[in-house]
């Protein structure tokens, strides 16, 4: 598969080689002591990778890291992932990014460059989001892109520690994508300071 380019955000996909860089984008932050998700950790990283690569096999992910265009520098990861060919719908997670790049406008041009791919190259009808019920930045902010709250599913995941993660499930579907394009394009198009704050970063798991 092709990257994902935009103005300034680039969406390549994952390499079995990226583990430093995506150490060195974690450690920024220590962002893996996060509660809320799974980051990679010099520890955990080729385990991280290894997953994200095997998903990419079997069909079922496309794992991708985020760099930025000017200096080709990797600040985070996102994936496609619980791909339905059949009934052509798919997730969007494992969304992280580097903390001196949160709340600026990486998130929003990448949630640009996915979705578009999502509805109108792989002519999705059903986009999903999921996160911790604790972490109200992420909820506010999936709201915020537009998407609308489904429901909880309880005990989801087991975290780290052996907390049982509830979910938060949200969805875009193609008849709302238009709108919500649109008003993505908007919000970029008025953040030309690259540090201005325009969103939240930790959209979904």
């Amino acid at each position: 598969m092709e990257p994902l380019i935009g103005p300034r955000v680039k969406l390549r996909p994952m390499l079995a080689s990226d583990g430093p860089d995506l150490v060195r984008a974690a450690a920024d932050g220590d962002l893996w002591k996060l509660p809320y998700t799974f980051i990679p950790s010099a520890d955990t990283v080729d385990k991280y990778i290894r997953i994200a690569l095997e998903g990419r096999a079997d069909g079922n992910t496309i794992p991708f890291v985020t760099q930025l265009v000017e200096s080709k520098a990797i600040i985070g990861s996102t994936r496609f992932w619980k791909i339905d060919w059949e009934h052509r719908k798919l997730e969007i997670g494992w969304t992280w990014l580097a903390q001196s790049w949160q709340k600026t406008f990486v998130n929003t041009e990448a949630k640009l460059l996915m979705l578009t791919f999502a509805f109108e190259r792989l002519n999705c009808i059903r986009v999903q989001f999921a996160t911790d019920e604790l972490d109200d930045t992420s909820c506010a902010a999936l709201l915020r892109l537009g998407a609308k709250q489904e429901g909880i599913i309880r005990h989801d995941l087991i975290m780290a520690g052996g907390r049982k993660r509830d979910s938060v499930m949200f969805s875009i579907i193609n008849d709302e994508w238009p709108e919500i394009r649109r008003r993505l394009e908007e919000r970029l198009s008025e953040s030309s300071n690259p540090n201005q704050t325009t969103d939240a970063s930790r959209l979904d798991r």
